[in-house]
């Protein structure tokens, strides 16, 4: 496999949930599989490269489906807990995805493997995100239709900017990757790494080392970062569905970021620009790589990820200039 000047030898991509799963499609398995054999051609310059390749997706739109699913059914078959959800859409998306990077590679003449590891997260069951749900997951619906599914499920309804209203869960901070050991090793030996899917699947930690799931959905960009940070990994990539992020999005003085340092993102997130449930996390997730170690972010779109890589687009989050 050759390796490209451009390609960091090790590397963790974060890629969105909105980017493998759009709002705008059925979510037929039909459609599932050609988004994730594109997906596959925008990373396949990476996958080919003689690297360690990190892969962590999203599962907001996925997962918000499996539990409409199973409200719709409830009647007759037991609805599982949230954490369970997250594991069906942690196995679910990575068998699309690593199907198609595999199928991709050979067709490349190239025999890497790609391989998933089924990742439990620890969180602290006290995280005020509990209190506090703003993970989107699911479908958008108007405000009508949001008060109706809310009063008849439970459910709790938050805007979503414009695009209208959708279902919150808790979302609390990593702490602690799961058998992060062997997704180093897998790494290690040449796999393309498909780990912490959805954030992970959400488990607290008791005594004796015991852990149990817990109902939330785990940002993947944050658990991204932290794990790049615990594997010594130097960039990070997100890759969502927006070719940059943007500062007064919305506006007519909104400007793309090219290149920002870490002090000039942190103004800007101080001054609002950065809504959560949307960009929010993935500035957050970028601040506390770089404050952990890490050196360079990259925000681009999922169909840039190699121009991106090589500086010709996307967002670049840097140390501050000395």
């Amino acid at each position: 496999m050759p390796r490209s000047d451009a390609m960091p030898s090790r590397i963790v991509i974060a890629i969105g949930g909105n980017a493998t799963h759009p709002e705008e499609i059925a979510g037929t398995a039909g459609e599932q599989k050609e988004i994730a054999a594109r997906t596959a051609a925008a990373l396949l310059p990476l996958a080919l490269a003689e690297n360690e390749l990190v892969l962590v997706h999203g599962n907001g739109p996925v997962v918000g489906k499996i539990l409409m699913r199973q409200a719709l059914t409830r009647d007759r078959v037991p609805p599982m807990p949230l954490d369970i959800c997250v594991a069906h859409s942690q196995g679910g998306i990575a068998y699309l995805l690593m199907q198609a990077i595999e199928n991709a590679l050979r067709e490349a003449g190239s025999e890497r493997h790609c391989t998933c590891l089924l990742t439990q997260v620890e969180v602290d069951p006290d995280d005020p995100a509990f209190a506090n749900p703003t993970k989107f997951v699911g479908a958008f619906f108007d405000k009508a239709h949001a008060d109706a599914i809310g009063a008849e499920l439970g459910w709790l309804m938050k805007q979503d900017g414009a695009r209208g209203w959708r279902h919150v869960v808790p979302s609390p901070r990593p702490k602690h990757v799961c058998d992060i050991s062997l997704v180093k090793v897998l790494a290690r030996r040449g796999n393309i790494v498909i780990a912490g899917g959805g954030g992970g699947i959400p488990v607290v930690r008791g005594p004796k080392g015991v852990r149990n799931g817990i109902e939330a959905v785990i940002d993947k960009d944050m658990t991204s970062a932290l794990m790049a940070n615990v594997l010594g990994i130097d960039t990070l990539m997100i890759l969502t569905a927006v070719p940059k992020v943007a500062i007064d999005f919305g506006k007519p003085t909104r400007r793309d970021l090219d290149r920002v340092t870490l002090r000039q993102l942190k103004a800007y997130r101080t001054a609002g620009h950065f809504p959560p449930g949307s960009m929010g996390p993935k500035i957050d997730a970028a601040i506390g790589f770089i404050e952990g170690g890490g050196e360079r972010v990259i925000i681009a779109k999922l169909d840039d990820a190699m121009p991106a890589l090589e500086g010709k687009t996307g967002t670049h989050v840097v140390a501050d200039d000395e």
